[in-house]
Formats: C-alpha cells, structure tokens, sequence
C-alpha cells in the first residue's frame, strides 16, 4: 500500500503489525499506535511543535542520572504512574492503600535494629515514628520487611545533597518484632517541591502548576504470603495536599503529627523533649493466587 493520508495511515501502520506474533506486544502496539494517532490528529500540531515535542522527550532522557530519573517524574506529574498503581493494586477495603514509588527509592539502604536513629540532628526536629504491621484479619505480621526513607526539614532527600554526611540519610530497612510492631527515630519531613530545573519543571511551569509535594514519609512494605505495599503516610494541615504534583495523596494515608508530651512515647519508647509522633497501621493483603 502507497499514498497515505491522514485518513489512511493509521490502518496501514496497524496492519503492519498483523506478523507480531507475542499477543500482549501485538495488544499494547496496537494500542499505542491508535491512542498516538488520535491524539495528533485531535491537537493538529505543526511541525515545529511536533519537533518540540521530541526535542521535549529528548531533554527529558539526557536529564536522567543515577540520582535522578526524569522520566518517572514526567510518569508522575502526569498522573500515569497513579493510574498504573490503581490498576495493579486493586486490594480488597480494609487494605493498606497504595500510592507511588517516586524517584528517590534506594535497594541499598542499611538494615537497622528497631528504634534506630536514622537521621542526623541537624536534619531536623525530632521525630520517631511508630507502626504495626498486620494482616486482614487482624493477626500481627512478625519479620515483615519494612523499607523507609523521606526528606529532611528542608525538602531534600540525601541523594540530592552534598553536604558531606554520610551517603545515605533518612533512609532505612527494619523488620517488624513478634508483635508486628516497628519503631525508628528521625527528623520530621518537610513538603518540598520535585526537582524543577528541567524539562518536566518547564512543563508544569507552562501548564500552570506548582511543583510541590506535601510532606510525607515512604514505606515499602512486604512479608512471605503478603503482597509488597509501596504506599506513604502524609502529615495532616499540609497545604500541598490537595494540589500534590503527582496525585498520591489519599484520604486514608493522612495522619496527625502529634507533639510528645513527657520523655516516652505512646508506644512506650524513650524520645528527647519536644518529639513529634507519626503513628500508623499498615495492613497486607493476601498474596494473590494466579
């Protein structure tokens, strides 16, 4: 087949796909190809903003290091990386919800005993945060795996700073007692804004948006027989969770940051004067049988 059109292309280029022979390839090819091909012939664009748009896509690969993935912002400030979670983690009510990885997770984070101070002084104001871990049924999941990291009280995560601490900050692994339960010491996160400086912070900049997160703390969570939770707990009165630039925020992730009151906590952990308090459940579902 010769000639093509706007009205004939995209049937041809569908049926060059007909020797595809992985049906999920052939399936998500498809798709792609008729998803593109709408979209271009909906905005009309010219051909200098179809080559901005490349040079777009171009910028947004050459920004990516091992510190930074640009292309995961882009996911996220999109509300793609959202969506996939939903569709991927449709657990039964009553489970821990789930929001995004974002990109600053780190595989090779320290294992730390339970109560360990993760974070330096300087950080930020003290915080020690308190969980349990359980099952659907209620039965505490002892051994669970518990991957945690956030951003200091200026916004900063340690793989953007160069201050010369120690390589990896606010950021550890923990295992959960007999009890399910998990404490660690650090410094209370601030919301901050995602990094900006590149072609995803262009965007948000000419679609009108702010690049803020609300502050949060991460968890990854997992255990034998369980589905892994990746999922966050946000501080209730943050002003950015109603706008968070990648949608994670969910009603039921939201929790108080209480001031301590005496020299032990809630859970029955000695802290420093004036601690703050993140207290929270984590459920996990049964792993899903296919």
């Amino acid at each position: 087949m010769r000639n093509f059109d706007e009205d004939n292309i995209t049937q041809a280029v569908l049926d060059r796909l007909s020797g595809c022979t992985d049906p999920r390839m052939r399936r998500i090819s498809e798709a792609l190809v008729r998803h593109l091909h709408a979209f271009v012939k909906e905005i009309e664009p010219s051909e200098e903003e179809w080559a901005g748009a490349i040079t777009f896509l171009t910028r947004t690969g050459q920004m990516c290091s091992d510190t930074r993935q640009e292309f995961i912002l882009l996911s996220d400030t999109l509300g793609v990386s959202m969506l996939v979670d939903a569709i991927n983690h449709r657990f039964d009510e009553g489970a821990t919800q789930t929001t995004v990885l974002g990109p600053f997770y780190v595989e090779e984070a320290r294992d730390f005993p339970l109560g360990a101070h993760i974070a330096h002084e300087s950080d930020g104001p003290g915080l020690i945060v308190e969980g349990t871990i359980e099952d659907s049924r209620g039965n505490p999941i002892a051994g669970a795996l518990i991957e945690t990291w956030h951003a200091d009280d200026r916004g900063f995560y340690d793989v953007q700073r160069d201050t010369g601490k120690s390589a990896l900050d606010m950021r550890a692994r923990f295992h959960t007692d007999q009890e399910g339960r998990f404490w660690y010491r650090s410094v209370v996160p601030a919301a901050y804004p995602i990094p900006n400086d590149g072609p995803v912070g262009a965007m948000l900049d000419a679609q009108g948006r702010h690049p803020f997160r609300p502050a949060h703390v991460h968890f990854k969570l997992s255990a034998p027989g369980f589905e892994t939770i990746v999922t966050h707990v946000f501080i209730d009165g943050d002003p950015y969770l109603d706008s968070d630039v990648v949608f994670g925020v969910k009603d039921a992730l939201i929790t108080n940051l209480s001031r301590i009151e005496g020299r032990v906590s809630p859970g029955g952990h000695e802290v420093e004067s004036r601690t703050s308090l993140i207290a929270y459940r984590f459920v996990l579902p049964d792993k899903t049988i296919s």
